[in-house]
C-alpha cells in the first residue's frame, strides 16, 4: 500500500487530494495544525476512512514534520498548507512568509533527513505571473508577483528547484492557475458569488458587493487540478506544469452565469461596487497554457467554465436552503 502525506488536508485542495488518494488505494497522511476549534467539514465524509490518519504538526515547527515524516516514511508528500488568501497576504504580509515561503523549505528539509527517496510536489500559484510578461503563460514564463502572496508563492517555487537541484530530490511545482468548487473558502471571490446570488434568490439578502468586476482570471475545476498534482508525482522524472484550462473570464462573466443559474434575471440590479474590495495592486489577466501538461500527463480539464459556476450555485442554493 503506497503511502501519502498531505498538508492542508482540511483545505479545499487537500480534501479533494484525499479523496482521490484513498480511491486509488493509498494510506493517507494528513497534518492538522492543532487549534481550540477544529475544522474538519471537508473531510468530514472521509475521517472515518481506516487508511486515512490525521498527524498534528505544524508548518511553522520543524520538529513536528521532520518527526512525522521519518515515522511514516511516506512514497509522496504533497504540500498544499498555505496563507492561501491574497488579500489577507497585504494585512498579513510577515505571516503568509512564514507559512507560505519559509513553511516550504522546512517540508523540503523534512523530507530531505526523513524520507529522501519520498516524491514532493510543492502548490505554486499563477499569482506568481502577477504583472503578467506574455500571454498565455507557460512554464518558462517570468515570475512578476503583485502581492505578499505571490512574492512568497515564487520563494516557495525557487526553492523547490533549488533542492531539486542540489539534492537530486524529486521535488516539483504545479502552477496551478485559479480552481474553484463548492469546497472553496467564502472569502474568495467565486465562492462569495455563488453563495450571494443564491442568498438573493431565496430572499435572504438584496445585495452583492465586489471590487473589480474586470479581472480576468483561467478558472477551473478543483477537482480536476489534484489529479494534476498526483499525475505529476507518476512520472520518471521530476518537471514543473502550469496546470489551467486555456481560457479567461472576468469576475462580471463570473456574476453574470451565477445569476442565471441562480434564476435572477439582471446583475446589475444586486451588484454593488465596493472599493474596499479592490486590491493594492490589481492583477488584470491571467490565462494559462497547459499543453505541457496535455502532452507529458495526458491531463484535461473535465468541466467548462460555465458547468463551473453552475455546480457551484446549486450547491449554495441547496446549502441555504437546508438553513432556512
Amino acid at each position: 500500500m503506497k503511502k501519502a502525506f498531505i498538508t492542508g488536508i482540511t483545505g479545499q485542495d487537500g480534501s479533494y487530494l484525499a479523496e482521490l488518494l484513498l480511491d486509488k488505494g493509498y494510506k493517507v497522511y494528513g497534518l492538522n495544525r492543532r487549534t481550540s476549534t477544529q475544522n474538519f467539514e471537508r473531510i468530514k465524509h472521509i475521517i472515518h476512512n481506516p487508511n486515512l490518519e490525521l498527524i498534528s504538526g505544524d508548518l511553522i515547527d520543524q520538529h513536528s514534520i521532520t518527526f512525522a515524516l521519518r515515522e511514516i516514511q511516506p512514497d509522496e508528500v504533497y504540500n498544499l498548507a498555505a496563507q492561501s488568501f491574497v488579500k489577507a497576504s497585504w494585512d498579513q504580509p510577515v505571516l503568509t512568509g512564514e507559512f507560505t515561503a519559509i513553511g516550504v523549505t522546512r517540508m523540503l528539509e523534512a523530507v530531505r533527513l526523513a524520507c529522501p527517496s519520498a516524491k514532493f510536489y510543492q502548490a505554486s500559484s499563477s499569482e506568481m505571473f502577477g504583472k503578467v510578461q506574455e500571454v498565455p503563460q507557460t512554464e518558462n514564463t517570468p515570475f512578476y508577483p503583485r502581492s505578499p502572496y505571490g512574492v512568497a508563492k515564487v520563494y516557495g517555487h525557487w526553492i523547490t528547484v533549488n533542492y531539486r537541484e542540489s539534492f537530486d530530490m524529486f521535488a516539483v511545482s504545479g502552477i496551478l492557475f485559479n480552481h474553484e468548487s463548492p469546497r472553496r473558502g467564502l472569502e474568495f471571490v467565486t465562492r462569495k458569488i455563488a453563495n450571494a446570488v443564491a442568498r438573493i434568490a431565496l430572499g435572504k439578502q438584496e445585495f452583492i458587493e465586489l471590487g473589480n468586476l474586470d479581472a480576468k482570471r483561467d478558472w477551473g475545476y478543483a477537482k480536476d487540478y489534484v489529479e494534476a498534482m498526483w499525475l505529476m508525482l507518476q512520472q520518471d522524472k521530476p518537471e514543473d506544469f502550469v496546470i489551467a484550462t486555456g481560457e479567461t473570464h472576468s469576475v462580471q462573466e463570473f456574476l453574470t452565469l451565477a445569476c442565471e443559474a441562480a434564476g435572477i434575471n439582471d446583475w446589475q440590479k444586486i451588484y454593488k461596487h465596493n472599493p474596499e474590495f479592490d486590491r493594492p495592486a490589481e492583477v488584470d489577466l491571467l490565462i494559462g497554457d497547459p499543453s505541457k501538461a496535455k502532452r507529458i500527463l495526458n491531463w484535461e480539464p473535465s468541466l467548462s467554465f460555465k458547468e463551473l459556476v453552475k455546480i457551484m450555485v446549486e450547491a449554495e442554493l441547496t446549502s441555504e436552503a437546508k438553513s432556512e
